[in-house]
């Protein structure tokens, strides 16, 4: 059961509320963000810098790239390069979700993600701080 997730959605996952670009996408991303909240199971996750499970559902999947805006594929890879660089990851390569968790709690506090996620349209609402506090809290 191998999920394949962007890096900077490694981030986003925690503050997920059941805000997303469409109903298909916030399903998509919930089912997804269930199974990572769940501490019952572990699985396999590979860490890319391209689309991934939870882009198959975005309204602004252009088949190989993001196409919401101009410019979009490549400040979303330059975010997931970002995570990915910030967590000492190798992009394309599987890691188990409980380490990932781990990693991030130790390793992400929630004003890195002013620089991760810089002008991310999501940050300013203010969940994804709160969702890296709250994991810093239960999983160190």
């Amino acid at each position: 059961m191998e999920k394949t997730l962007r890096g900077h959605h490694l981030l986003c996952v925690h503050g997920f509320q059941g805000m997303g670009y469409s109903p298909e996408f916030v399903i998509k991303m919930g089912s997804i963000v269930e199974d990572i909240r769940n501490d019952e199971i572990d699985f396999p996750i590979r860490v890319v810098a391209t689309l991934d499970d939870a882009c198959t559902a975005c309204p602004h999947n252009g088949g190989t790239i993001c196409v919401a805006s101009v410019g979009s594929d490549q400040h979303v890879k330059t975010m997931d390069q970002k995570v990915i660089e910030h967590l000492r990851l190798e992009k394309d390569k599987p890691y188990q979700k409980s380490d990932l968790l781990k990693w991030t709690a130790k390793m992400v506090k929630p004003d890195d993600l002013d620089y991760l996620c810089k002008d991310c349209s999501w940050l300013g609402y203010g969940v994804c701080k709160s969702g890296i506090e709250k994991l810093n809290q239960t999983k160190r």
